[in-house]
């Protein structure tokens, strides 16, 4: 019973601790004695539990891993309870720390194929090189593994020492290699370059403490302010550090301009706007999003659309607008509480409706119009609906099968064993590469009829260099291939344009 109460003080008094002051001192307290009664309702079911379950129950199971993350989950679906183990995992992250191995790779169902060595990790230094295809780690053969488990030991196998089993294109046998991981730097700023002459292009995957700064730098790389413009990609970004967000916000927006509110039950409501002594650049920007655009990313993109700074391009973002605060807890341990609502300048919330939870009320709403600074229409509700929706290209049948065979990066591996000293960014690829490409599809049993190899025959052309330049310069210089071709950016490219 002692350790039971222990474990309920744990849970509860540091967030008594840790929690701001009421922002209404009128406000009437809790009602301690039905705190009493519920939390005597627990004692019972535990104790009736651990006197008779056929197994002994373990308070930490029960309650670290049962009663608060049940008791979490019917106030709402983000605040969340960390246990020791989640708790540093979750500094860490904030941090932009891993371990790892230092390599780029294409994950694909059963292979695992090396596109890049970082300089100076731990893969660089084993002898792993592009192209390498690793089918086994720690004896654990990746051949009849889904592209869900994969993912799952490739996570697993950075924590610790691992033995690679590798085959290389030209070589008998398997190769082994014995890889222990380190500490790497993960930058969330990882893709800057001219799309065009006058036109950046800069993406964030996360909003880390200094991704602001990196931003900034990236910006500067290409121009700074003798820019045309600028395509922000924050596409697939879950957000990350509030900060980082506002400060990316102000590098684009007059000072005393309103980047957000947030407005909660036991806070006052915060107006934030961009410092007085915010130099924003002023060449045309265009910040493109998708679903899994989140949380920070969806605060730039709100302050962006609802200032008239700029265009947003692709598809509604996530809808998550909730205002976090992490309270530690006794035992290492962690919790992140909702505690308000974030709103676009304009008074649009960007959380999306919540269901079957104390938050559902609070959200629930159609999707209500607002007016931006310059009086153009948007729409409320849940997430930023972009001013230029585009979708990503559907693959067609052909499309689908060279990917999932893993086709580009096998003949790609195949043609620089030859060539290498001829792969770099001015390549071409010549019609006898396709007619060399297609004969190793052939022999591979992918026989594609003439109007689909037709129809495909440019997307192939650009897929080679993506993967042959992958291999032998760089993951970046691969992407830039790609990203130029992306209908997205391509419709943000047509809009810059547009007068």
């Amino acid at each position: 019973m002692r350790r039971l109460a222990v474990l309920l003080l744990a849970a509860l008094l540091p967030l008594a601790a840790q929690a701001p002051p009421p922002a209404n001192p009128n406000r009437p307290l809790p009602d301690t004695e039905e705190l009493e009664r519920e939390l005597k309702r627990v004692i019972e079911v535990y104790l009736i539990a651990n006197e008779n379950l056929a197994d002994p129950v373990n308070p930490d199971v029960a309650f670290y891993g049962g009663a608060i993350p049940g008791m979490l989950r019917r106030l709402d679906p983000h605040s969340i309870f960390f246990d020791k183990n989640q708790f540093q995992q979750l500094q860490e992250m904030e941090r932009s720390v891993t371990k790892g191995f230092g390599s780029v790779v294409s994950v694909l169902p059963g292979r695992v194929i090396v596109l890049q060595t970082l300089p100076g990790t731990p893969s660089q230094k084993s002898g792993l090189q592009p192209g390498d295809e690793i089918v086994g780690v720690n004896n654990i053969a990746f051949a009849n593994l889904d592209l869900e488990q994969l993912v799952q030991v490739l996570s697993v196998t950075r924590q610790q020492q691992a033995q690679i089993a590798v085959r290389r294109q030209g070589t008998a046998g398997l190769m082994f290699f014995t890889l222990t991981p380190e500490e790497l730097q993960s930058p969330s700023v990882d893709r800057t370059f001219l799309l065009e002459p006058g036109i950046g292009y800069v993406r964030a995957t996360s909003f880390d403490t200094n991704t602001a700064t990196l931003i900034q730098e990236a910006i500067e790389s290409l121009g700074g302010a003798k820019l045309k413009g600028l395509v922000l990609d924050l596409r697939e970004n879950p957000g990350g550090v509030l900060q980082a967000g506002l400060a990316t916000a102000a590098l684009f927006l007059k000072p005393g301009t309103r980047i957000l509110s947030a407005r909660g039950r036991s806070t006052e409501t915060e107006n934030i706007e961009v410092p007085k002594e915010a130099k924003p650049y002023e060449f045309k920007l265009a910040v493109l999003v998708n679903s899994k655009t989140a949380s920070a990313s969806e605060i730039v993109a709100g302050a962006v659309q609802d200032n008239d700074r700029g265009m947003v391009v692709g598809e509604t973002t996530y809808g998550k607008g909730l205002v976090q605060r992490v309270f530690p807890l006794s035992d290492n341990a962690g919790l992140a509480l909702t505690t308000a609502f974030y709103y676009t300048p304009s008074g649009r919330s960007i959380q999306k409706p919540l269901k079957d939870n104390e938050l559902a009320a609070a959200t629930a709403t159609t999707r209500p119009e607002f007016k931006t600074a310059g009086g153009r229409t948007v729409r409320g509700g849940g997430g930023i609906e972009p001013d230029h929706v585009v979708y990503p290209e559907r693959p067609s049948r052909f499309r689908f099968v060279l990917e999932t065979s893993a086709s580009f990066a096998g003949y790609s591996t195949e043609w620089l064993a030859g060539h290498r000293a001829d792969a770099n960014r001015d390549m071409e690829i010549t019609g006898t590469m396709l007619d060399e490409f297609q004969l190793w599809l052939s022999k591979r049993n992918i026989r594609p009829g003439l109007a689909e190899w037709t129809a495909e025959r440019e997307y192939v052309r650009r897929r080679l260099k993506q993967e042959i330049l992958n291999q032998s310069v760089s993951v970046a210089s691969g992407d830039e291939i790609e990203l130029r071709n992306d209908p997205v950016v391509r419709r943000a490219l047509a809009a810059f344009q547009a007068p």
